[in-house]
């Protein structure tokens, strides 16, 4: 079964807490704060995974996250970072970031890895916050949260030459006779329901990878019968092989093929209908009819296109052809069919904003980001700790804003649900 199309969710580890520990040794007096800083939370990375062609192992899991650190402990000691997670995808597979609607990487080399989620940073220790004013701190950070995406995974054939053309006109049979692959094959529509990929050796010049594409059918780029499941398997192919039953077997005529198929290429992606195309008529050895193949030479020499006369059973004009595609293949560059979002950040943004709103004459609320990430390290039973936090607001200008709106003694003041009496 191929699975060339997924959604899942991955999530970074979280960041460890910071620690609130203080020295106790003995002979040791006043020990101070020695509270550690929380572990890293565990990236999250894609790697390309050669053993793997098909995104199958997704259909059942579809829900990864890497660990999270661990806590920090007195003496200083830091937690433990949490393991990075590496999720293996087969070569080809494009990557879409859902909720921003970004295309973020294109994993096509080999061994390729990409840090898709970010672990969260660990929370500081207490240790961190002594100050000569301050130096029994009794609080501490708490960590971050790790990154979390909804992805699309969408795998795409990385091949050199793709065999197009309709059900039945021949191409297993070629693909199985010039290379290794097996595709199956038999006299009946459809019997390729997946794309299969063979290496091809010819005697003079590179090897290059030839996919079989299965069988196209009018109304294809519509959706029709496997449609648009199969077109996409041919926008990385740099040449296109189009194979035509040349005796009309099917009960079908070799020009109506020719341009049917191209008009749902087009249909498609005038892209992908501007590859350079050779022209395949197959089945020379059953050829009855020569009227047929006539008219075939006419379009091919009216649309300026090569044409190859092969039979693939009997192997006539196969070396021929190899020996072609191989050296056409040496003026034709790769090229990326996806174009990635360059403004496309792994780390997400830090918000910085905060609100301020007078709820009534004599009640304030403040809110945002910046808000949440301070009371993650207010101990609010803590002196210090409320004193650390009162100094902190006044600092990025939300007292100001507050007298701005009228706040005066006696007021109350709401920080995320903890409530303080303004005084002057």
């Amino acid at each position: 079964m191929v699975i060339d199309y997924v959604k899942i969710s991955v999530k970074a580890g979280d960041g460890g807490n910071g620690a609130i520990s203080f020295r106790r040794e003995k002979y040791v007096a006043n020990g101070g704060p020695d509270g550690g800083d929380g572990g890293r939370g565990g990236n999250v990375y894609l790697k390309v995974d050669s053993n793997t062609s098909t995104l199958l192992d997704f259909k059942y899991k579809k829900k990864f996250k890497a660990e999270d650190g661990k806590k920090g402990e007195g003496a200083r000691r830091t937690g433990k970072s949490g393991q990075d997670l590496y999720i293996s995808v087969p070569k080809g597979t494009i990557v879409r970031d859902i909720d921003k609607d970004a295309i973020v990487v294109d994993l096509s080399n080999d061994n390729q890895t990409y840090l898709i989620a970010k672990g969260g940073k660990g929370g500081r220790g207490n240790s961190r916050f002594a100050t000569p004013t301050r130096q029994v701190p009794n609080f501490a950070e708490q960590g971050s949260k790790g990154a979390e995406k909804n992805l699309e995974l969408e795998l795409k054939m990385l091949a050199d030459v793709g065999l197009l053309g309709f059900p039945n006109v021949g191409k297993s049979t070629i693909i199985s006779t010039v290379s290794s692959a097996k595709p199956k094959i038999a006299n009946y529509h459809f019997t390729t329901l997946e794309p299969a990929l063979g290496v091809v050796k010819p005697k003079n010049g590179e090897p290059f990878v030839m996919a079989d594409i299965p069988g196209i059918i009018e109304g294809a780029s519509d959706g029709v019968g496997l449609g648009l499941t199969f077109l996409k398997h041919i926008e990385r192919t740099r040449l296109l092989l189009h194979v035509i039953d040349v005796t009309g077997s099917e009960g079908r005529n070799p020009v109506d093929d020719f341009y049917n198929i191209n008009n749902e290429l087009k249909k498609y992606s005038e892209k992908l209908f501007a590859k350079k195309q050779i022209v395949v008529a197959n089945k020379m050895d059953s050829l009855t009819n020569d009227t047929l193949l006539e008219e075939l030479e006419e379009v091919c020499k009216k649309e300026n296109l090569k044409l190859f006369k092969i039979s693939a059973v009997t192997r006539q004009g196969l070396d021929e052809l190899v020996e072609y595609l191989a050296e056409e293949l040496k003026h034709i560059p790769k090229e990326d069919i996806v174009a990635i979002d360059e403004m496309y950040d792994v780390e997400e943004a830090v918000d910085q904003e905060w609100f301020v709103e007078k709820v009534s004459d004599d009640y304030y609320t403040v809110t945002g980001a910046p808000i949440e990430r301070l009371m993650s390290k207010v101990n609010i039973f803590d002196i210090e700790s409320r004193q650390y936090m009162q100094r902190t607001l006044n600092a990025i200008g939300v007292m100001t804003k507050l007298k701005e709106l009228g706040l005066k003694s006696g007021d109350i003041i709401d920080v995320l649900g903890y409530q303080m009496e303004y005084s002057e």
